[in-house]
């Protein structure tokens, strides 16, 4: 046995070669993991700049929507207290921050525990600390169990869109143009795989699923057409699967616009597919139904959704409790991005601004 105290051996053998990193094929990167610039935009900046300025958003981050409108509304002063409940990239809370001054503080909720704490990282190297900025787990669903740490809130933002890194990113599954297992739970521990919950559906189900969250007006078909394949023992594990059958269901739609209408099915039954995994529509219900009794007097509420069924359910909402007196007013009707946020972002095409204010 070697003497402890003898001196360490040395080794004659030459360094580890230097190892490079692995280059993407081509000119550009076409897969999510490659975009490794687009994936550090502090690191690359330059890099990224370009691609904002193409019009695109990088694969690492996320393009806040509607910030001008949101602060013109909201009208966030230096000692407010208020409530990000869906924090995402952290692109509206930023801003928020840079409103708010020392003395006020806002707390920001997400349920996706892969982003959450990246962002909260990020927003920590901008100086933005626990003195100024609360970050919870949470689904906004949830926001009572903010308000009973907070107090009463002087503003409240929710931007119901998923983050575009989560769209981005082929291992959540949640979009038809990556190929991917077919998941789209934004807590990837928890619930059940979009895959599963197309096996737990009935045809007719699977039909007022794709109706009701998303108005397809194909989802007969489609759901036949998905009905029939589980039924065959087919396997619709990964969203090309899934995009597949979408795509053989429509066989009989014709014409020169035959591929625009295929991708708006697919964009539409992808999207009713992650509502049903997510429960988006109760979680929404219930952050509606809890949200005057959040709001201190005078508050203000802004949430920005991106499809008809979500805004059904904000408009719902909003002028209920406008004529049950809690709120003293609220939107006339939606606010829309401007034609150059749309033109320099085309996932702001969709979104709708609607507001309400306190009693």
């Amino acid at each position: 046995m070697d003497d402890p105290q003898d001196p360490v051996p040395q080794t004659t053998s030459e360094p580890a070669p230097h190892q490079r990193r692995v280059r993407y094929k081509g000119t550009h990167p076409r897969a999510f993991k490659e975009k490794y610039k687009e994936l550090q935009p502090d690191k690359y900046a330059e890099d990224v700049a370009k691609v904002l300025q193409r019009g695109s958003t990088p694969a690492g981050m996320h393009r806040p929507i509607c910030v001008d409108e949101i602060m013109e509304f909201l009208q966030v002063a230096p000692g407010q207290v208020g409530l990000d409940a869906t924090l995402g990239y952290g692109g509206h809370t930023q801003e928020i921050l840079s409103h708010l001054g020392a003395s006020g503080h806002l707390f920001a909720v997400d349920v996706d525990p892969l982003e959450l704490p990246r962002t909260r990282e990020r927003l920590a190297g901008l100086g933005y600390g626990p003195e100024i900025l609360t970050v919870r787990q949470l689904n906004f669903s949830e926001i009572d169990r903010v308000v009973a740490e907070s107090g009463p809130l002087d503003f409240v933002l929710a931007d119901l869109g998923v983050s575009s890194m989560q769209i981005d990113d082929p291992d959540r599954g949640f979009s038809y143009k990556h190929d991917g297992p077919l998941d789209m739970r934004l807590d990837p521990r928890k619930g059940t795989p979009a895959a599963a919950r197309l096996r737990e559906l009935s045809q007719a189900e699977l039909e007022g699923m794709f109706r009701e969250n998303a108005d397809e007006p194909y989802a007969a078909e489609i759901a036949r057409a998905v009905a029939a394949e589980l039924r065959r023992g087919t396997r619709i594990e990964t969203t090309m699967q899934f995009r597949r059958v979408i795509t053989d269901a429509l066989r009989f739609v014709r014409g020169p616009d035959r591929d625009a209408e295929v991708k708006k099915s697919c964009q539409r039954c992808f999207q009713a597919l992650r509502i049903d995994v997510n429960d988006e529509f109760q979680a929404l219900y219930d952050f509606l139904e809890k949200l005057p009794a959040a709001l201190a007097p005078g508050g203000r509420a802004a949430i920005l959704s991106f499809h008809s069924g979500e805004d059904r359910l904000v408009k719902k909402a909003f002028q209920h409790y406008f004529r049950e007196g809690f709120y003293r007013d609220v939107a006339p009707g939606p606010v829309r991005p401007s034609a150059e946020e749309c033109a320099a972002n085309s996932r702001a095409h969709s979104a709708k601004l609607r507001w309400a204010i306190r009693a």
